[in-house]
């Protein structure tokens, strides 16, 4: 999976504490608690035909993030809302869209990671680009990386942060393995989620996924297990180990970058048939019939 450069981004317009500026001219402080040490946190958002899938949701975890790591001031909805629409009216942009909305705790009056420094309110950061689900629609492959997730004494996932080290050194170990991307294990040995999504297997026609003991609770992921719901397929939330990930019929990973796709091999080991299967097709036939009709309207 080689990302290339869409040219259709070349002159975005992106939008920091309110200013809308071409992306080649935008600029924080590097005494922005985001530069000094990651302190930030972040969503995924996806802009379907004018409309935003979960947006309310996401907007509250951010909100929620924000709030466990005591930032002093968290933007409204509303404020948020009209921001992303400025941003994305400034783009001329209605479909197709992946946002990247980032609230950092702001900029510090002199380096140094004790928050009293933090005296100036928070930095908003608006990133919108024309970006298609980046995987491809035939299934991707995965290798089970030595990096493991954190356990909530040791950090919080449920705070959605913006230290994506652990997962960008999971990603190296896919790269240089020449998969897709890497499956990431708890503390004792579990599946947790890859390095950017979360993770569905099929067995018998049921779905099974990893408890968030050491993973967020993705917002994509808690949309399957709603339609499962629905549409009356068995789906459990339980600790799985990499040998079920062997034995699966089929397997898939969720998540707004990329929505639903197939996981085809694990460890260079074929899952079910290294296909697309049926009940991950089905699956994606019902989200795809969610986004469609759901959404914030923005736009």
């Amino acid at each position: 999976m080689r990302q290339v450069f869409n040219e259709k981004n070349r002159d975005l317009i992106v939008n920091v504490n309110g200013v809308l500026t071409h992306r080649n001219e935008a600029r924080i402080s590097p005494f922005d608690s985001a530069v000094q040490g990651g302190d930030a946190v972040w969503e995924g958002l996806r802009l379907y035909d004018g409309r935003i899938f979960k947006l309310i949701e996401h907007l509250d975890r951010l909100r929620a993030s924000a709030t466990a790591l005591a930032f002093r001031e968290i933007p409204s909805h509303e404020t948020l809302i009209a921001e992303i629409r400025r941003t994305l009216e400034a783009n001329a942009m209605r479909d197709g869209v992946h946002i990247r909305l980032t609230l950092s705790r702001g900029e510090k009056i002199t380096s140094g990671m004790d928050p009293r420094l933090n005296q100036a309110g928070p930095t908003l950061i608006i990133v919108a680009e024309h970006k298609p689900p980046v995987y491809r629609r035939d299934g991707i492959a995965l290798v089970t990386s030595s990096v493991r997730r954190f356990p909530p004494d040791c950090l919080d996932a449920k705070i959605h942060h913006a230290n994506l080290l652990q997962s960008i050194l999971a990603k190296i170990e896919a790269n240089n393995a020449g998969a897709d991307d890497a499956l990431m294990l708890d503390p004792r040995g579990f599946v947790a989620e890859t390095n950017a999504t979360h993770v569905f297997i099929v067995k018998a026609d049921c779905l099974h996924t990893p408890n968030t003991y050491a993973c967020p609770e993705g917002i994509t992921r808690a949309t399957v297990i709603e339609l499962c719901a629905a549409n009356r397929l068995p789906c459990y939330v339980r600790d799985i180990s990499v040998s079920e990930v062997y034995c699966a019929d089929e397997m898939f990973c969720t998540g707004t970058m990329g929505e639903l796709v197939a996981v085809t091999s694990v460890d260079g080991r074929r899952v079910g048939g290294g296909h697309v299967g049926q009940v991950t097709e089905r699956v994606t036939a019902w989200f795809q019939d969610a986004v469609a009709r759901d959404g914030y309207a923005i736009l």
